[in-house]
């Protein structure tokens, strides 16, 4: 789990009536924050602050939500959680909270009219503990995955958590998977594939479309990355490229035209390692994660879980 480093807390807010939520990672003090963004599709809030270069190097939570671009509204609430605890960029007059946040679209599964906002981004940071729920909870509520060939096509996609440790170095992983792609094993055999039904190439009837292309903006695989690790803000960008990396190996295809995939990385410091190693676990991680989210993943009206596809 991404809680095994220390300091690093998780929050969900599940509406498994509605199917969509949200999921906040509370930061230590001191953590260290940068991202990058692939895809044609991002939906995003606060990522530019994360670029090297830029001059907030602290993150004092990461959000990742459901709701499309209305979800990013969840950041507010968690703001004010932070806010109420003196929490955030220390500037003459106010200490302003640091929440990078990125979204999914979800609805298309569940109440379209549902989406988190401030209260929902508020009650994820006041469950936050070391336990982490995976499956149909937080951000991966009303995700779907596998979606090449029409949304008609589609399985369940979710959340999942992984981590890896060599001596005493660790890196914790979460992911939100709702990709326009399928999710593969170490083999590239898929795990979550799209469901039988006319050749794409014959023309796949329920696929949304503008013009001749899938409609943009539906898909997505959102991860946080956390290391116990001392890195620079560029050394943590540097790590987010690789966590790419474990998207890629995963998912198939990934950072497509129609996809925003997003990955944060954060720094708890204070052990010494080497930036190779980093890497590697990274992406171990990663694909772990983002296999989890959808064999934990339990079917919705409309959606069937991948599991139920590997025991037919």
């Amino acid at each position: 789990m991404i809680t095994h480093v220390p300091g690093i807390r998780v929050g969900h807010s599940t509406d498994p009536e509605a199917l969509t939520g949200c999921t906040v990672v509370l930061c230590p003090p001191g953590t260290i924050g940068s991202g990058e963004v692939r895809g044609g599709a991002p939906g995003t809030r606060e990522t530019d602050l994360l670029r090297p270069g830029t001059l907030v190097q602290e993150v004092n939570a990461v959000l990742l939500t459901g709701g499309s671009a209305f979800g990013l509204a969840a950041a507010d609430g968690v703001m004010r959680f932070l806010e109420e605890r003196g929490i955030g960029f220390e500037t003459p007059v106010a200490k302003v909270p640091i929440v990078p946040a990125a979204v999914l679209f979800d609805l298309g599964v569940g109440d379209a009219a549902a989406r988190p906002g401030p209260d929902q981004g508020y009650a994820a940071c006041s469950a936050a503990s070391e336990r982490v729920a995976e499956g149909n909870v937080g951000a991966g509520t009303g995700a779907t995955v596998s979606k090449v060939h029409g949304l008609d096509r589609a399985v369940k996609g979710g959340l999942g958590t992984a981590s890896r440790t060599e001596g005493e170095v660790i890196v914790g992983a979460i992911a939100a998977v709702n990709a326009f792609g399928e999710i593969v094993d170490e083999q590239g055999q898929p795990i979550a594939a799209a469901r039988p039904g006319r050749d794409a190439a014959a023309g796949v009837p329920g696929i949304p479309t503008y013009g001749e292309e899938p409609l943009p903006g539906m898909n997505t695989t959102l991860v946080v990355v956390a290391t116990n690790a001392k890195l620079s803000k560029e050394r943590a960008h540097l790590l987010s490229l690789a966590a790419h990396d474990g998207i890629a190996g995963a998912v198939r295809p990934a950072h497509t035209m129609w996809d925003g995939d997003t990955v944060f990385v954060l720094a708890t410091g204070p052990v010494e390692a080497e930036h190779r190693q980093l890497e590697s676990m990274a992406e171990e991680a990663v694909k772990e994660a983002i296999r989890r989210a959808v064999l934990l993943a339990e079917s919705v009206p409309g959606f069937p879980s991948a599991k139920e596809g590997r025991l037919a």
